[in-house]
């Protein structure tokens, strides 16, 4: 595919299986050099098994990934972080002794910029990873992926037990990295930090990728439309069916069509039935993301 050229990370028809329980189903994504890449999903949706993957921590059933246009090999991890949602730490380690053995491991450790970013999370060099709370351990294995300098960064849940302050650190991290000419592929249940952080993303939704694209295209597309009326909101019967409408939610007096491109067509239909009141909203990620999930459980018959 020409769109893959330059592309730092190539995902193409990644599929894989376990049992009868399909994980991931023709996943494909393109990560352009210097980017920051969002991948979201409820829990169970496939990102984890996407990463192991990728890094031939699983072996998929079908699909390939390429890195700098090359499959995976040893020297790729020369320029890859990666940082699991489950702690892959030694527990009997010290946060000093896994940053010598990342000094021992890695051309590109440097000492400086560890020091640096332990004392930005302030946490105890000296202990223990077992001793550690899970969001020091979080913050530990952050220290050694940021530390070697990667070209290439993949984290699971990066942010995971650590408090609002040391999140906005995490997200600061990606965004100075990426502007250094990293690529930065992440996963977060905390969509805020994806909207912030993460130019591109895509959703997942049962191993599916259900929507994806730039992050403000996404958003410039993607518009609610709101009305209250005086008594129940009526059904509306059609509206559901409109190509441009991705879910409508219905709760007492309120109606929400959440709609993709013009929206002229949807506005004119809900007037049609005199409600109190009605306006557009620019949707946000969370909005896109709720909207994209939704559509598609309805299409499988899912029931919220």
């Amino acid at each position: 595919m020409n769109e893959s050229r330059g592309a730092a990370i190539a995902v193409r028809d990644l599929s894989k299986r376990y049992g009868s329980t399909l994980a991931v189903s023709d996943l494909s994504f393109d990560i352009p050099k210097g980017s920051i890449f969002g991948l979201l999903g409820t829990n169970g949706a496939g990102k984890t098994t996407t990463f192991k993957c990728m890094l031939g921590l699983a072996r998929p059933n079908a699909g390939s990934v390429a890195f700098d246009g090359i499959p995976l090999r040893p020297q790729t991890f020369e320029e890859l972080s990666y940082v699991p949602e489950r702690s892959a730490l030694y527990g009997w380690m010290t946060g000093k002794q896994h940053l010598e053995h990342a000094r021992r491991s890695f051309r590109r450790f440097d000492a400086a910029r560890a020091n640096e970013l332990a004392s930005l999370f302030a946490f105890d060099l000296n202990k223990k990873a077992s001793k550690l709370s899970k969001g020091q351990q979080s913050a530990l294995a952050l220290v050694l992926a940021f530390s070697t300098r990667p070209a290439l960064l993949v984290l699971d849940e990066p942010s995971a037990g650590l408090d609002p302050l040391h999140q906005r650190h995490v997200l600061d991290l990606m965004i100075d990295a990426a502007a250094g000419g990293a690529t930065v592929l992440f996963s977060s249940h905390q969509i805020g930090q994806v909207e912030r952080a993460a130019d591109r993303v895509s959703i997942l939704h049962q191993g599916k990728a259900v929507m994806s694209g730039e992050v403000d295209q996404l958003k410039a597309s993607e518009k609610i439309v709101e009305a209250t009326f005086e008594a129940g909101a009526p059904a509306l019967n059609g509206i559901d069916a409109d190509p441009n409408v991705r879910r409508v939610m219905r709760n007492g007096r309120l109606l929400r069509a959440y709609v993709r491109g013009d929206c002229d067509a949807v506005v004119r239909r809900i007037t049609q039935a005199a409600p109190s009141s009605i306006r557009v909203i620019d949707q946000n990620l969370e909005d896109i993301f709720v909207a994209a999930v939704g559509a598609s459980a309805s299409l499988r018959g899912e029931r919220e």
